[in-house]
């Protein structure tokens, strides 16, 4: 399976009264697309989907679908710290036109890495899309070790990528020097990307493709061919945006940006909540405004 260098971790747009606005998910999944997404990713944790119900995830999976058709990557985030619960997820994902699942490790029980493995072995096993684990275990607090990583994919052939976003480039060596070459590693962290690439990763599930996915495409391009003057050039250019749009907890930034560009993105939903004050968001909007001006001139409103 061909994927994409590109996966976009895309936001899940609310109405005024907190509802999930399907119309605006799909819009925004059309604009991503055009705009240097090779293939995106919902209901992960940009996605808010700790807060999302089961029957929104699978009806904002078959609205982006039918808006995009089939020749775009979706894939879903169906991961939870219920073993179960996620490997039912996963069916009805599939079922519902998923071209593949995000496992995040489960997080809150801390399982020990025999346990990681045996969970996502379990979700995997006999499952008929592909699957990506996903590792930050900052969010979850627990590590998922390369080593386990190679064991999970040769136990599991369906098991072909993971998001690694432990923030470690040693790990992140490591991870490639012992998994099979057919297993794409995708960069977890925009902020790390272009270091990343230079170890050999495969691409990135981004967040800051919502503002520059054209940019970071172009980014992998240069790399891919061996420019890496004007990849480098190009990641310092990009890094401050990549650190403003975690200022706050993710999507919290990313999700105000979007709403700067012209889309109805609507708020946080709870237990997250967007400050307020005057200057919250003054550096990502002077970035956004020098970095992306014609985009945010065609969606303001």
């Amino acid at each position: 399976m061909q994927l994409p260098r590109i996966f976009t971790a895309m936001i899940t747009p609310f109405t005024e009264s907190g509802e999930v606005d399907y119309d605006e998910a799909a819009r925004l999944a059309q604009w991503l697309v055009t705009h240097g997404s090779g293939g995106l990713i919902l209901s992960g944790t940009t996605g808010e989907s700790p807060a999302l119900s089961d029957r929104e995830r699978m009806n904002l999976l078959r609205t982006v679908r039918a808006h995009l058709g089939t020749e775009v990557p979706l894939w879903m985030g169906t991961g939870t710290n219920n073993t179960v619960h996620s490997r039912e997820l996963s069916w009805e994902a599939a079922e519902n036109g998923a071209d593949g699942v995000l496992l995040v490790c489960p997080y809150y029980n801390k399982p020990p890495q025999e346990g990681l493995i045996r969970h996502f072995v379990e979700i995997a096993t006999g499952l008929p899309v592909p699957v990506m684990l996903y590792n930050i275990p900052g969010r979850t607090s627990v590590n998922l070790l390369p080593a386990s990583v190679r064991t999970i994919t040769q136990e599991c052939d369906n098991v072909i990528a993971i998001k690694e976003a432990a923030g470690s480039l040693p790990q992140l060596q490591e991870l490639m020097t012992l998994v099979s070459p057919h297993v794409r590693v995708y960069s977890g962290d925009d902020a790390m990307y272009y270091m990343a690439l230079t170890l050999g990763a495969y691409g990135v599930v981004s967040v800051a493709s919502h503002l520059v996915g054209d940019d970071l495409a172009s980014m992998t391009e240069s790399m891919l061919h061996g420019d890496l003057d004007q990849a480098r050039q190009m990641n310092t250019t990009l890094m401050p945006l990549f650190n403003e749009l975690f200022r706050y907890t993710n999507p919290i930034s990313v999700k105000w940006a979007v709403n700067y560009l012209g889309f109805h993105a609507g708020d946080v939903r709870l237990p997250l909540v967007t400050p307020h004050h005057d200057q919250a968001f003054e550096a990502l909007r002077q970035l956004i405004d020098r970095l992306v001006p014609e985009r945010v001139c065609s969606h303001a409103s």
